[in-house]
């Protein structure tokens, strides 16, 4: 980037560029000094272009002060740079202005995103201001949000420090957000009455379970195909959500049935990639995080799920089942997982009615573009990760067994580089 550039920049890049930190998921909105304010949107980004009036305090302090006001907050952003810059300019902040709502703000964020202890001696005061603009980003709703007296900061994060998502309020989301299924299944039943729709239902059923595993490359598995026929008919919206514990547990062995590969269920002890073999060699297109990091990560994807309730179903159900696909805590089943938390997170919330399913795996195998938009989709994390993740990666000569009955070459020594993109992912 030229010094010309350089010189624009604003609030989140203006961090970035000067503590030398790139996240992997980039920056969804870039803020520049320019003429005149102006908004430029260029697919799931904006350029964000305000007046040399508007040009902040030259230090970290100030450009953290305007990302927080004005850029949807980045947390992979925030927490490599508090890596990078320790904890000495949060505190001078907060030491200047004890009462100020960015500096305590910040001081929050610290904490949540580090883990660490802020010390300090300020006399913190003020109106209790929220962690996350709700305006921006996506957050805790209202009644899931805590005090914290420490920093008189509302924490309404989304979920934890082991997993909290950032997802940016964008025309795109809010769009998608606001589709009401429940309305336009209601017009399905006005139109073909509750009889044809009943068996609609059982026959998208049986579509959805050979498709999901079609997905997989396990088409010919015709009685996994049934029994997970079954498990959509039956578990679906049911019992406890299917992210923690037993129901984890009983939902992969219904899934991928009794004759299996590996020795134990529930989350993996193993380190997984999804990859493929070419002429080549192993070729890696996502590294997921290991093993002990993952009972905090199913924690902070629940935790989402219960601080947002109230929310858009559509949202919340696809949070929900991405996240989990891009934790991917299982040795085996984490597609067919995520596809089914789709209609179980939109089933529990009422957004369809009880033994409907929605065709999602359907839609995605109904032809070759539409394969691609589901593989792009995935990519969208899974390729800036490896960007910073791929020299972190090699394969060791013989393999190791682990645990869980995984055999297993892959080396991955990069989990401190790629921890903040697999925390934080942008959704």
């Amino acid at each position: 980037m030229a010094d010309t550039e350089r010189s624009t920049l604003l609030g989140g890049r203006w961090l970035g560029d000067n503590f030398g930190v790139d996240p992997c998921c980039g920056f969804p909105v870039t803020s520049t000094t320019g003429s005149r304010r102006e908004s430029r949107h260029h697919g799931f980004e904006s350029h964000e272009i305000y007046p040399e009036s508007m040009r902040p305090v030259e230090s970290p302090a100030g450009h953290l002060q305007f990302h927080l006001r004005y850029e949807p907050t980045n947390l992979e952003l925030l927490a490599r740079v508090f890596e990078v810059s320790g904890p000495d300019f949060v505190r001078d902040w907060i030491e200047r202005e004890p009462t100020g709502q960015y500096a305590r703000r910040a001081a929050f964020l610290y904490e949540f995103l580090t883990g660490h202890e802020l010390e300090t001696e300020a006399a913190v005061g003020g109106n209790y201001v929220s962690a996350l603009n709700d305006e921006l980003v996506v957050t805790a709703s209202q009644d899931h949000a805590i005090n914290i007296k420490k920093w008189r900061v509302r924490d309404n994060m989304p979920g934890t420090r082991h997993f909290c998502p950032s997802i940016w309020k964008s025309r795109q989301l809010e769009g998608a957000a606001g589709f009401n299924i429940a309305a336009r299944y209601t017009r399905l039943q006005e139109d073909f009455g509750d009889d044809m729709l009943a068996r609609a239902a059982v026959w998208l059923t049986n579509r959805e379970s050979r498709a999901s595993f079609a997905i997989e490359g396990e088409a010919d598995q015709t009685d996994k195909i049934a029994l997970f026929s079954h498990v959509l008919a039956t578990r679906t919206g049911k019992g406890a959500v299917p992210l923690l514990g037993s129901a984890l547990v009983e939902l992969q062995k219904d899934i991928i049935g009794s004759k299996t590969f590996i020795s134990s269920f529930g989350p993996r002890k193993s380190p997984v990639f999804v990859g493929e073999n070419t002429i080549r060699g192993e070729v890696v297109h996502y590294v997921a995080p290991p093993p002990e990091d993952l009972k905090d990560m199913l924690d902070g994807l629940a935790a989402f799920l219960k601080k947002t309730r109230g929310q858009s179903p559509i949202l919340r159900a696809a949070v929900v089942s991405f996240g989990f696909v891009y934790i991917h805590p299982l040795a085996d089943g984490n597609g067919r997982t995520h596809r089914y938390l789709i209609n179980d997170i939109l089933c529990r919330d009422n957004a369809i009615p009880d033994g409907v399913i929605i065709p999602v795996s359907v839609a995605i195998m109904a032809d070759k573009t539409s394969r691609r938009h589901y593989d792009a989709i995935l990519e969208r994390v899974s390729n800036p990760l490896m960007r910073v993740a791929r020299p972190h990666v090699s394969f060791a000569s013989k393999n190791k067994t682990y645990p869980d009955g995984i055999q297993s070459n892959l080396v991955f020594t990069g989990d401190g580089t790629a921890r903040p993109a697999w925390r934080y992912p942008d959704l």
